[in-house]
Order: C-alpha cells, then structure tokens, then sequence
C-alpha cells in the first residue's frame, strides 16, 4: 500500500485544536491493519504564532510569517518529504514561505477550490475568518479555475467571526441558529455549496447535519495529505474524488 516512505510535516498551532483534529482525520481516515501502516509524522503546534487575522486587516504590527518560517524551516530540517498548514488564514502567508522553504507543500485553498471545479460547482459561498475573505485568497484561486465565490455581508461576517474567536477559540458553546441564517443567506443567493473555509469551523463539522451542502476545507486537505504519503483515504464523503493530484512525485 505504501508505495514510497514519506515523513509529514504539520505546521500548526493555528489555532491548536483544530491542528489535532486534522491528525485525527488523517489517522481515522488511512486505511491501515497495523500501526505501521499510517503516516509518519512531526507535528509543530506554534500555538504562540502572532494573530494571523489581526495581521492582515492592520490591527497588530506582530508579522507571524517569521515564525512560520522558523516552523517549516525545523520541519523541513528535521527530513520532511512534505508540508502541511492546517489554517486557511495562515495561507495568505503561503508565497512568503515558499521563497524559503524547499520542501513541496500542499495548499489548502488551491486544493479546495479544485475540489469544488471536479463537482461542477460554479457558485460556492465562503465561511472564513475576516483575514481569509479580506485577503481574497479564495477568489484569487477562484478567478484561475472559473469558480464564483460569494462572501457573507458585513453583517453575517461579524456573526461568523465572533462564532470562531469568541465560541470556537475559546471553547464556548455555538449558536447554531445564527450560524445557520449566515449559511441560508448564502444558499439564496444561489451558492451550491458552502465551504467550510476556516479549521475552526471544521469542529463544528461533527455537529452538522450530513447536509451535502458543506465541504471542509480541512476534510480535502486531510484527503489529499493521505494521497501525496501514498496512503488508501478511507471513509470520505462520495463527493471527495480519487486523484493523484496532491502526490508526491
């Protein structure tokens, strides 16, 4: 089954929990009879990293890139055949660290947004971090591929936000119901799917309804991780398509 030795480097701690409930994908989702049989893997949890949000919408000087830097740089050091970033916000700091990090990495973003093309999905709409939708990572990838992604208004987004720092973050309990008036707001204005675009909100995943509407950033990631270390994924949703896309060469 595994075709060629390959060592996983997680660069999380953006934010800690949701960086081991994607180690938890990985394991629950590799088809494995043994223990050898899963991915070899070194997790760094930075969780200090400065506010990657914060950053980016110019409320703090604190630049987290030098820190990720040093994250991937051990990581990559340490034999890391590939890099993983379990955190769409941290992606607007991708490039920067593809200046200096040789080790392949996977994109997050990249990846979700070819999922959603293999679907036939034209119209998507986008639950994210402020950081996330600010920065337009999302429809910068989109424009590539020909896919429409529609944000929350200003209004909806506050709601989205304070679900992720002020619930999520900080292990509160969800309002669900005005979580799910931000995701009926986005299916009338025509999006086919809604992507759970920040790993915060991938938690909330195991609460939701199996409502096909959703697709987890996260959830793709951990597909095409298993895929690129040459490992069986198992136990995905149907719409999560086999594709060698995200393999190591």
């Amino acid at each position: 089954m595994n075709q060629k030795p390959s060592l996983l480097g997680i660069l999380g701690g953006l934010g800690p929990m949701s960086t081991f409930y994607f180690c938890e994908l990985l394991t629950s989702h590799t088809e494995a009879t043994s223990d050898a049989d899963h991915i070899d893997m070194i997790v760094s949890s930075r969780a200090s990293t400065p506010d990657r949000t914060a950053f980016i919408l110019g409320k703090s000087r604190k630049d987290p890139l030098p820190v990720m830097k040093e994250e991937a740089e051990r990581l990559s050091r340490a034999g890391c055949d590939l890099i993983v970033i379990p955190c769409n916000t941290a992606h607007y700091f991708y490039d920067g660290l593809r200046e200096k990090i040789q080790t392949p990495m996977l994109n997050i973003i990249e990846e979700t947004v070819k999922q959603l093309k293999r679907s036939d999905v034209r119209t998507f709409g986008l639950l994210a971090t402020e950081g996330t939708v600010k920065s337009g990572a999302y429809a910068q990838i989109c424009a590539q591929h020909g896919l429409c992604c529609l944000i929350p208004s200003s209004e909806e987004q506050k709601v989205i936000s304070s679900i992720i720092y002020d619930d999520i973050k900080q292990n509160r309990p969800v309002d669900f119901s005005a979580f799910l008036r931000v995701v009926d707001s986005l299916r009338a204005r025509g999006c086919e799917r809604i992507v759970l675009g920040c790993t915060e909100l991938s938690l909330l995943k195991k609460q939701l309804s199996d409502d096909p509407i959703f697709l987890d950033s996260l959830e793709v990631l951990a597909y095409q991780t298993i895929l690129a270390c040459h490992k069986t994924p198992i136990g995905f949703s149907k719409d999560l398509s086999p594709t060698s896309e995200g393999a190591i060469p």
